[in-house]
C-alpha cells in the first residue's frame, strides 16, 4: 500500500509539512519559537535572523484553525499549479510573494506578520490563470479579482480582527502578476 502513495506535489506538500512541524514547535515551545523565528516584525536590519523571518514567517501560525484554513486551500490549489507551472516555479513565486508581504509589512506596519495567507491568495489568483487562451480574458479571472479586492477592502475598512487583509492583497496581486506573465511567455 505504502509503495502507492505519491508525493506528487513536493514543494506543496514539502511547504506543509514544514509548516506543520513549525506548528507542532510552536505549541510545544508556547509560542515562543513562533514569534522568534516563523513572524516578521519591524527589529534592526542588523539583525540576521530579521533576514531569515522575511522567508519564514509563512511557516509560523498562530493556532490550529489558523493553520487548517490556510493548508486546506494550499493543498486543493496548490498541487495543480505546481503540475502547471513547475515545482521551480512554484517554489520562486512562494518566496516571492512571502518577501514581499514581509518587506511591506516592516515598512507600513508596527504589527507582526505569519501565516500563510498570502500564498494562498497567491495560489486564489494564479489559478484563474490556468486555463487562459492567448489574446483572451477569462470571466472566471475577473469574478475572483472584484469579489475578492472588493471582500478584502470592506474587512479591512470595517473589520477589527487580527487578518492582515493588505497581505491577502499583495498575496494576489503577486498572483496576478505571476499569473499574467507565465500565460503571456507560455
Amino acid at each position: 500500500m505504502l509503495k502507492k502513495i505519491h508525493y506528487n506535489s513536493p514543494v506543496i506538500l514539502t511547504f506543509t509539512c514544514l509548516a506543520f512541524l513549525v506548528f507542532i514547535l510552536g505549541e510545544l515551545t508556547n509560542s515562543k519559537s513562533t514569534i522568534f523565528l516563523f513572524s516578521i516584525y519591524r527589529t534592526s536590519i542588523k539583525d540576521p535572523l530579521f533576514y531569515i523571518r522575511l522567508f519564514t514567517h509563512i511557516l509560523g501560525h498562530i493556532n490550529w484553525e489558523h493553520f487548517i484554513n490556510n493548508f486546506l486551500l494550499i493543498l486543493l490549489i496548490g498541487p495543480i499549479l505546481e503540475e502547471k507551472y513547475g515545482s521551480y516555479n512554484i517554489l520562486f513565486m512562494i518566496l516571492f510573494t512571502a518577501f514581499i508581504t514581509g518587506i511591506i509589512n516592516v515598512m507600513f506596519f508596527n504589527t507582526a506578520l505569519l501565516g500563510a495567507s498570502g500564498i494562498v491568495f497567491m495560489f486564489i489568483l494564479l489559478s484563474s490563470f490556468t486555463n487562459i487562451q492567448k489574446g483572451t480574458i477569462p470571466l472566471t479571472l475577473i469574478l475572483v479579482i472584484v469579489i475578492f479586492i472588493g471582500r478584502e477592502i470592506m474587512e479591512g475598512l470595517f473589520s477589527k480582527d487580527q487578518i492582515s487583509q493588505l497581505t491577502h492583497i499583495i498575496g494576489g496581486f503577486c498572483g496576478g502578476v505571476f499569473g499574467y506573465l507565465k500565460s503571456k511567455y507560455l
